[in-house]
């Protein structure tokens, strides 16, 4: 399995799928997976098919039909730009001095971050951003289902999140199970994503030089375990025009697992080298999509740079390293990528710990 260059005393273990993909494709600009899917690592021509059509409301990553009820364009900006505003409210308040972020991650950063953002909220809509209802889809609506029955829903109060303040506003139960559904979809993601980015962090690099910036070290994590490795565009008849090995019944998958690691167009590609991004431009860089192409970028990811950034510096301020004893980190497929569990723990007394070599 593919290990991480920054840290050999560690290894990280891909799923098996993954595995498979980065042993047999990084370099490859157009394959075949599937008998009815294409795989596109290239970057020159990944811009041109995203570039091709915009995303059908089916592709959206996060602003998919929710229970069957289309979710459009306008609706969704407002909602993002109600949570963004809830996020700068949250950057702006003091982080409590006795936060103790030691224990497994991502799960610690998630709920730091889901009490930083949504804390005041009503504890219907706060249950809504447990992990647990990422194991299936059923649990996540039989909680809406329920607490859009329950009596008692929310109503519109001051110290609510802008978020709540839209769905307190729902009436009647078809209404207020469809704010909760938007609630998580909005949400969520940025917990799931910021939490598990700064995981995969820690444990790709740490611990880091002083002089190392959050902001590259971030950079540098999207690119060896990009949050969203495939982005799916279903068969359209764009897409044999940009290139003939594409058929017009052909899906076509997307791979920033693959280009973030191609070594044709990244120095010891396998290596964590925040410093790269000292020089480089992430919204240029070739082959680089973590949030997305140039022509339709991830409106969540004004929000997600500055929490993982604040996160990283709260983590790099305690004085919290990852368990030495702690030697795989397993990233099992699922849509969100990351370590699944790193276990930050404070070193113990006479204890020296090696820095990762850097490559």
């Amino acid at each position: 399995m593919p290990p991480s260059s920054a840290a050999p005393v560690r290894t990280t273990e891909f799923a098996p799928r993954l595995a498979a993909l980065m042993n047999g494709h990084i370099g490859q600009d157009v394959f075949r997976l599937e008998p009815d899917t294409i795989g596109v690592a290239g970057p020159a021509i990944a811009d041109r098919i995203l570039a091709a059509r915009r995303a059908t409301e089916a592709e959206r990553p996060t602003f998919k039909p929710l229970h069957g009820r289309s979710i459009a364009k306008n609706e969704a900006s407002s909602v993002t730009r109600t949570l963004g505003n809830d996020v700068r409210e949250a950057l702006l308040k003091p982080v409590p001095d006795a936060v103790d972020l030691s224990g497994s991650w991502p799960l610690t950063g998630h709920l730091f971050l889901r009490d930083l953002i949504l804390g005041q909220d009503p504890r219907r809509l706060r249950m809504l951003m447990s992990r647990n209802l990422e194991l299936t889809p059923k649990l996540t609506w039989s909680v809406i289902t329920i607490g859009a029955a329950l009596p008692g829903w929310p109503r519109p109060r001051r110290h609510l999140t802008g978020l709540a303040q839209r769905a307190a506003q729902a009436t009647g139960y078809q209404e207020r199970r469809y704010a909760m559904g938007m609630y998580r979809r909005a949400a969520a993601p940025v917990c799931f994503t910021v939490s598990t980015l700064v995981a995969n962090a820690l444990w790709l690099g740490s611990p880091f030089d002083d002089s190392t910036s959050n902001r590259t070290i971030i950079h540098e994590s999207l690119r060896l375990l990009p949050p969203s490795w495939n982005i799916l565009r279903n068969a359209s008849p764009e897409y044999p025009a940009v290139d003939d090995r594409i058929g017009e019944n052909d899906d076509v998958l997307l791979l920033p697992l693959l280009s973030h690691r191609d070594p044709s167009l990244w120095d010891d590609a396998d290596a964590f080298r925040p410093e790269r991004w000292d020089d480089l431009d992430p919204e240029t860089a070739p082959g680089y999509l973590p949030f997305g192409h140039v022509s339709e970028r991830c409106w969540g990811r004004h929000m997600v740079m500055p929490l993982a950034e604040l996160l990283l510096d709260l983590v790099r301020g305690s004085g919290l390293v990852v368990d030495p004893d702690q030697r795989v980190g397993k990233v099992p497929l699922l849509g969100l990528l990351g370590v699944d569990d790193v276990r930050l723990t404070r070193p113990a007394r006479g204890r020296v710990h090696s820095p990762p070599n850097p490559g």
